[in-house]
């Protein structure tokens, strides 16, 4: 099941407009790896070109990207079997609203994780995991391994959201202040309060819990994982809120 917080009246209000503008602004894609004159307006701008990895590097900063990330029809493809290593982005963010397209293979795992942070000298952050919830280890995963969730923390509630594997979906993460929200297919599956009590409960249940500060309001890179696993990425645009 996943946590939910409530907004007062006032704040309710100023996210559900932003929201709703912003869901304009991503359910109405133009063609791939693009940006609409509408999109362009409201301050969205993409972190993967379609073309190369400008705008990404290794973590840690400075190293070689491995041959397992390629480009193939303007699709970023995180090929099975070879070693690629982990990328991120060269900028940090704050304050976001992150979308793109991605598809597993049949088992397959992978995961976004954002606020990554180079002084820990591990890619620890917060994670928004991407799998086969049908196939992987027999369909038996953990609540808080299923796909959406914030991996090993807090449990999503996606049933009916997540799409079959080889089949593109659509994901979100929205940072605003300390609320966190996670969608999946138009749908909001999990919300969290930065630094509240059940989230920092929740982190002392996890494997995160021996690292200062997790679970609080970062500002850090985002990141794309290597899992192994084929995983395919598009369409990852980000708008910031300053």
């Amino acid at each position: 099941m996943g946590v939910f917080f409530h907004y007062s009246s006032g704040m309710k209000s100023i996210f559900a407009a932003v929201t709703a503008l912003l869901l304009i602004a991503v359910t109405c894609p133009a063609a791939i790896n693009t940006l609409t004159a509408e999109q362009k307006s409201k301050g969205w701008r993409m972190l993967f070109n379609g073309k190369n990895l400008k705008g990404w590097d290794t973590y840690p900063k400075g190293g070689k990207i491995g041959a397992a990330w390629q480009i193939k029809d303007g699709v970023l493809l995180k090929t099975a079997g070879k070693k690629g290593g982990n990328i991120m982005t060269t900028e940090t963010f704050t304050d976001f609203d992150l979308n793109w397209n991605w598809r597993v293979q049949d088992k397959g795992n992978s995961g976004i994780k954002y606020m990554i942070l180079e002084e820990r000298k591990a890619t620890i952050g917060h994670e928004y995991q991407m799998i086969d919830d049908i196939n992987y280890a027999d369909g038996k995963g953990k609540p808080k391994s299923l796909t959406a969730s914030f991996y090993d923390v807090l449990p999503p509630t996606t049933k009916g959201a997540i799409r079959k594997p080889g089949e593109w979906n659509h994901s979100r993460i929205f940072v605003l202040g300390d609320t966190v929200e996670h969608w999946l297919n138009g749908k909001m599956v999990l919300q969290y309060k930065l630094g509240s009590q059940a989230v920092l409960d929740a982190v002392q249940n996890s494997k995160f819990k021996k690292h200062e500060g997790f679970g609080t309001k970062k500002t850090g890179h985002i990141l794309l994982t290597d899992h192994k696993d084929q995983c395919e990425f598009k369409n990852i645009r980000i708008r910031e809120f300053k």
